[in-house]
């Protein structure tokens, strides 16, 4: 008997893996170096052990919308959640994209924008960001043209690590009102301007954020998306039953308890994170991108993957991004330690 077969296209893709290694200094998936203080997880565990975990969750995440509004003031119908902002994301497609619509990306971005279009049906045109990988009036001129359904916007972008500016944001909301306009600020907490104003007078624009970044909750796999309450509407419409865990969305609630701590953490990773860029920009032959973000691009004067390997073999594991952006290479900026380990190994390899 021969195996099912596959929608067409599917195994012509590669599943979507990031190394996940045991070396000294792990530095290439933007997660968050340092825990939430140990009275976090002390919290937590009091919290989970009163779930009625035989039951099935709050299929409206009542309180946690509640705790998210009140930490980003925005209206409890405008909030949703879900299991991190990639699946808030694969529900605003499954809304507003799928089969006969088009979503527009800004190239280079966050890959997983045009994987989620794929998994979903969605035509994706990708049009490219000029030198500099910002936002301007021909990027807008050119999406407008494609009369898109869905926009994208990453900002900060990642993996170029510059945020987009708020003026362009709201123009492309402006001149595609049909449209549904995503910015995805996944790394906003690290010093950027947030887009979220634009909401309450262009209900056309969707915030969506993360609590695996400056939240240090990875693990928790948490994302929300703070929109009009239409839009939320259609998201409750196009989602599985029940699919926020009773456990995740606990962890949502308490971790919003200790948010200026998350805070604190995050001013100690944007210390690191201008370290590096200072760091790179006194190498010779280094260029390195200005970065609101968590993480540092950079291009060495070598062969991008041949240098990923040797940083590999020294115990520092980056992400080899060259067949984004030619050439290039993301850091994420890590515990001092780390910074240290990967600082050291750059400058020996380059001088080798």
């Amino acid at each position: 008997m021969s195996p099912a077969t596959p929608r067409p296209g599917v195994r012509d893709v590669e599943p979507y893996t990031s190394p996940q290694l045991d070396v000294a200094a792990r530095l290439n998936t933007n997660e968050c170096p340092y825990p939430l203080p140990e009275g976090f997880a002390a919290e937590l565990a009091r919290a989970v052990r009163a779930l009625p975990l035989n039951r099935y969750p709050d299929q409206r995440m009542a309180r946690l919308r509640e705790a998210l509004a009140d930490a980003y003031d925005h209206p409890v119908a405008g909030v949703w959640a879900a299991n991190g902002s990639n699946e808030v994301l694969e529900q605003l497609l499954l809304a507003y994209g799928g089969p006969g619509r088009r979503a527009v990306t800004f190239e280079p971005t966050y890959l997983l924008h045009a994987r989620i279009a794929w998994l979903t049906h969605t035509e994706v045109a990708r049009l490219s960001l000029a030198e500099g990988f910002a936002l301007g009036e021909a990027e807008i001129e050119r999406a407008v043209a494609e009369r898109p359904d869905v926009v994208f916007v990453c900002s900060p972008n990642n993996p170029t690590g510059n945020a987009q500016p708020i003026a362009a944001i709201r123009a492309l909301a402006e001149r595609l009102p049909a449209s549904l306009v995503i910015v995805d600020e996944a790394y906003v907490e690290f010093g950027a301007e947030s887009a979220l104003p634009l909401v309450a007078t262009h209900p056309n624009v969707a915030i969506v954020r993360t609590f695996s970044k400056a939240f240090a909750c990875a693990g928790v796999r948490l994302g929300v998306a703070l929109a009009a309450p239409e839009v939320v509407s259609d998201l409750e419409r196009v989602r599985l039953p029940y699919h926020l865990s009773s456990l995740a969305q606990a962890a949502g609630v308490v971790a919003l308890n200790y948010r200026s701590h998350a805070l604190a953490i995050c001013e100690e990773v944007r210390r690191e994170r201008d370290r590096i860029a200072a760091a790179l920009s006194t190498l010779a032959g280094v260029t390195s991108f200005p970065s609101q973000a968590n993480f540092v691009l950079f291009v060495p004067p070598m062969d991008a993957t041949e240098l990923w390997r040797r940083l590999l073999d020294r115990g520092v594991l980056v992400r080899d991004l060259s067949t984004v952006v030619p050439g290039a290479l993301r850091v994420t900026a890590g515990a001092r330690h780390e910074v240290d380990l990967f600082l050291k190994a750059l400058e020996e390899e380059l001088r080798a």
